[in-house]
């Protein structure tokens, strides 16, 4: 699978959101060339002729190479916090949300790696105002699992005596699956998602219910 196949065809890539259809082709190919090369390292001739179009077209729809980043920043953590908001308010215990909001968070980083690894490593490329408005949802990403393993501390369900530093290792232990992910590896996206769920809920204590959530 090419990595313009997997950036399309997964749920951790919305593009059919991006119009028209030259500005998507150009952002799969700024998608591509920055998990492949980095960003500093990439040209906006480089995204051009990987979308099979010249370097002047690329500037009718983007006006920087910083501007492609953005929007491949700003999709990526929509979806990502949307993922974790439906899990954060779902019915059920905490024990489940939480291992819902682990296993799909996974899935995500897992089977759109591509644009994963872009949208979680090149947040430095990014200037001061689109950084900004990145790590905000970044905080809104933290909010919603934070809620959920409170809820679970609350109800006496989970046993966490610093929950900000438990939900940073959380978040960080679902984000590296980008990092190392492999299509052709021994599991699949959703067996990692299973995985971990299993993983985090061992973390915080959830006892008998980690079990009962993975059933």
């Amino acid at each position: 699978m090419s990595m313009a196949e997997e950036t399309a065809g997964t749920e951790a890539s919305p593009w059919g959101e991006v119009t028209p259809d030259a500005a998507r082709r150009l952002l799969l190919a700024a998608v591509e060339a920055f998990a492949e090369r980095g960003y500093h390292a990439t040209t906006t001739r480089d995204i051009a002729g990987r979308a099979g179009m010249s370097p002047a077209a690329l500037y009718i729809h983007y006006k920087t190479k910083e501007e492609l980043l953005h929007r491949i920043s700003r999709i990526g953590h929509e979806k990502a916090l949307d993922i974790l908001r439906t899990a954060a308010r779902a019915e059920g215990s905490p024990t489940e949300r939480l291992a819902e909001a682990v296993s799909s968070f996974v899935r995500w980083h897992a089977g759109g790696r591509t644009t994963a690894r872009v949208v979680q490593y090149e947040l430095d490329s990014l200037g001061p105002e689109a950084r900004a408005e990145i790590l905000a949802l970044r905080r809104q990403v933290d909010a919603e699992v934070r809620g959920i393993i409170e809820d679970g501390v609350a109800s006496g369900e989970f046993d966490v005596p610093d929950v900000r530093g438990t939900t940073l290792a959380v978040l960080s232990l679902c984000i590296d699956v980008a990092r190392w992910f492999n299509v052709d590896g021994p599991r699949t996206p959703e067996e990692v998602g299973t995985l971990y769920a299993g993983l985090v809920l061992r973390m915080v204590g959830a006892g008998e219910g980690a079990g009962a959530a993975q059933r």
